[in-house]
């Protein structure tokens, strides 16, 4: 065997060992690539079922549901094209029943009182999470631009209802007590809110309410001072009369003693 022979298998195997290499580098990539985009259409679908499952339900329009149910079926196909090791076939026929729940609206999720500050400020963030799945979706190319803006300037209003909702609930809670000067303070911080919102048709409507609801606590509130008033003004005429009745009966024993 000459130098030539030995050279061109020593060449041949070198070849084969590093075409080996990269046959086997590149299903390692491919084997990193699948997993990376199975774990990210995962968390895709576990993000938009938490905020659709966790945003209260009077927060939740018909549109704003779609776009969340429209993200799982999304990241629910990618990961049926996959075949990851998840139950996606499962998720995506809920994802289908859910969107027609939705569409012939039937799909109702109770609301939830907005009770403390604590509260609206879970609801916003979780709001805010909302809105930057919207910008992403917009980015992805998978909504148009007016679509985005729209839902937007939605979710905006939405976190200003939110604190809106929590002053209103603590201004009931105000009158139920009979704090009526307290009730019409919240009613006017629940007015404020919604008034940086004055573009929607439904803050208009609220902060209209509100005005009117404060009219009528501010009339009770008089009326309850009034109230209060005349009681008091009536013991102490009471308290002032007593001394009198005293020394008129002093006075009567005295002449009877004469």
């Amino acid at each position: 065997m000459n130098t030539t022979t030995i050279v061109s298998i020593l060449a041949a195997v070198v070849v084969t060992s590093i075409v080996f290499i990269g046959i086997r580098q590149m299903r390692r990539r491919a084997r990193i690539e699948r997993l990376r985009k199975t774990t990210a259409n995962e968390n895709t679908y576990n993000h938009a079922l938490g905020l659709l499952s966790d945003i209260p339900g009077q927060y939740l329009n018909a549109e704003l549901k779609l776009l969340l149910v429209n993200q799982m079926e999304y990241a629910s196909r990618q990961l049926t094209r996959l075949r990851a090791d998840l139950p996606a076939q499962n998720w995506l026929e809920s994802c289908q029943q859910t969107k027609q729940q939705i569409l012939d609206n039937g799909d109702d999720r109770k609301p939830v009182k907005i009770d403390s500050p604590e509260r609206a400020g879970e609801v916003k963030g979780r709001l805010q999470s909302l809105a930057t799945l919207i910008e992403g979706m917009h980015k992805d190319g998978k909504i148009d631009s007016a679509t985005a803006r729209k839902n937007l300037k939605y979710l905006r209003f939405l976190a200003h209802k939110t604190d809106a909702d929590m002053h209103v609930f603590q201004a009931r809670e105000y009158v139920k007590q009979n704090r009526i000067q307290k009730a019409i303070q919240a009613y006017h911080l629940a007015s404020t809110e919604l008034g940086k919102s004055r573009d929607n048709p439904i803050a208009l409507r609220a902060i209209k309410s509100f005005r009117t609801r404060i009219r009528e606590l501010e009339a009770l509130n008089v009326d309850g001072k009034e109230t209060a008033s005349t009681g008091l003004q009536a013991r102490r005429d009471r308290e002032s009369g007593q001394p009198l009745h005293k020394e008129e009966r002093m006075t009567k024993r005295a002449d009877n003693d004469s």
